[in-house]
């Protein structure tokens, strides 16, 4: 485009049918805020600016918000105190918009308009007209209807509320999404007034000041309405989310993945997918997950921030979580079913972590095993290292974390405790229900425990009677 582009989201309303704390724009859709996925959108425009007009709940709106990750798009707050319609929230942004540009007018609670849709729109409005997103709708109840004259030119907006019977029953309608050149608009939302049933400040008003004027005014009619949709009510929320999904399973599915059943996936941030990946049902992945080449993912699986090497099985009902540290797990490996990885898991190729497996802060080299009941917490685990059901580490003091070593070809026997800070010996063996406190030297057989006392024909105590 030739021109800029600056984009404001009406983001001021109360959301009242939520029945909620949280400012409507704040609720979540496939992990993110609905006006967050607004301001992504614009970002992937490359709008000059995104201006955001808060009022309700402004403080936390704000707080809640955050600016595209590109760096490419400047992100502004205005207020809006009172909310006195669309026109007056628009009015609220004037004061930092530049007339050198075209305003595009999104909603803060629309959050699937597709950016192709938008960028069509804008193409539409060249920086030469006034360009409206309309679509017909079966049932246009509660939208602002386009009157049309005899040739087919939009005239005006008329809202709902005061339209007559015959502009009711007009199927074609306004999204609530526009571009307009900025200076125009500037002049056409100084002459709004509120002389309406609604008595507020309707922004559907500068159509009929443009074709006073003898500007163009243009429709963009699109036929999904998923793209204009707007959340209101948690029922609407629930039909969204739904549709997001459902959306981002046709695309994985688009690069070859294999789904069991798009309709039983969850997506509530970023997922890329290499080759062949297979993903069974019921299955949450959460922030940013890789998913590499030939990977499988079990039945309902909880995944977030983790990267996934080639080969690697995912067996059902396991819960990985990186959390800002990240969890990696390398090519090959084999977790679950049952087990957990927690931030700071670093999982080398062709490991093994086994059923009721937890994994905090800990790298395992290629080849080391964990398969049964077993806590490994601030370790370093090395190459071929075979660690026994029911061990850990005992990596807390109460006050502070320390660090366990086990190096490569280390055998640990069932139900040990291993007392950070130590060392186990490369090649060394741990005696199955041992406790070690001190490190112990490479190759070295390890066995501290009581020693065994054996009673002779013992009679339990037996309940007394009455």
């Amino acid at each position: 485009m030739t021109f800029a582009v600056d984009v404001v989201v009406m983001a001021a309303g109360k959301g009242t049918r939520m029945k909620s704390l949280r400012p409507k724009v704040l609720h979540r859709l496939g992990g993110r805020a609905l006006a967050q996925h607004v301001i992504d959108c614009a970002a992937r425009l490359s709008a000059r600016s995104v201006v955001v007009v808060t009022g309700h709940g402004a403080h936390e709106v704000e707080a809640g918000l955050r600016a595209p990750a590109d760096g490419g798009t400047a992100l502004r707050y205005v207020r809006q105190e009172p909310q006195l319609g669309t026109g007056h929230a628009v009015q609220q942004a004037m004061p930092v918009l530049a007339d050198d540009g075209v305003t595009l007018v999104l909603s803060g609670d629309v959050p699937l308009t597709r950016p192709q849709t938008l960028q069509a729109l804008l193409e539409t409005c060249a920086g030469q007209s006034l360009a409206l997103l309309t679509l017909d709708m079966p049932d246009p109840a509660g939208y602002g209807r386009i009157v049309r004259s005899p040739d087919g030119a939009v005239q005006a907006i008329v809202e709902h509320k005061d339209a007559s019977e015959a502009q009711r029953r007009i199927g074609e309608v306004y999204s609530g999404i526009m571009a307009v050149p900025t200076a125009w608009l500037r002049a056409w939302l100084a002459r709004l007034d509120n002389r309406n049933a609604q008595g507020e400040y309707y922004l559907t008003d500068v159509v009929k000041f443009a074709v006073a004027d003898g500007r163009a005014v243009r429709a963009h009619r699109i036929t999904d309405p998923v793209e204009v949709a707007g959340v209101n009510s948690p029922q609407q929320l629930a039909e969204l989310e739904r549709a997001q999904q459902r959306r981002l399973a046709e695309s994985l599915m688009t690069q070859g993945v294999r789904l069991a059943d798009p309709a039983r996936l969850d997506v509530r941030g970023e997922l890329s997918c290499g080759q062949d990946v297979e993903i069974d049902v019921n299955c949450v992945f959460e922030g940013a997950v890789e998913l590499g080449d030939g990977v499988r993912i079990g039945a309902h699986c909880v995944i977030a921030n983790a990267r996934i090497g080639p080969g690697a099985v995912i067996h059902p009902f396991c819960h990985i979580d990186g959390d800002a540290t990240g969890v990696t797990v390398g090519p090959g490996a084999l977790v679950g079913p049952f087990a957990r990885l927690r931030p700071g898991a670093r999982l080398g190729r062709e490991v093994h972590i086994g059923n009721f497996v937890e994994v905090k802060n800990s790298t395992l080299a290629d080849g080391a095993k964990a398969n049964h009941l077993a806590y490994l917490g601030d370790a370093s685990v090395g190459e071929r290292v075979n660690y026994g059901a029911g061990s850990i580490t005992a990596n807390y003091d109460g006050a502070n974390k320390h660090r366990t070593v086990i190096e490569a070809d280390v055998h640990v026997g069932s139900n040990c405790v291993l007392v950070a800070p130590l060392t186990i010996g490369e090649g060394g063996t741990v005696g199955a229900g041992s406790v070690i406190t001190r490190d112990t030297p490479a190759g070295a057989l390890s066995v501290a425990r009581g020693k065994p006392v054996t009673v002779p024909d013992w009679k339990r105590p037996a309940r007394k009677k009455g």
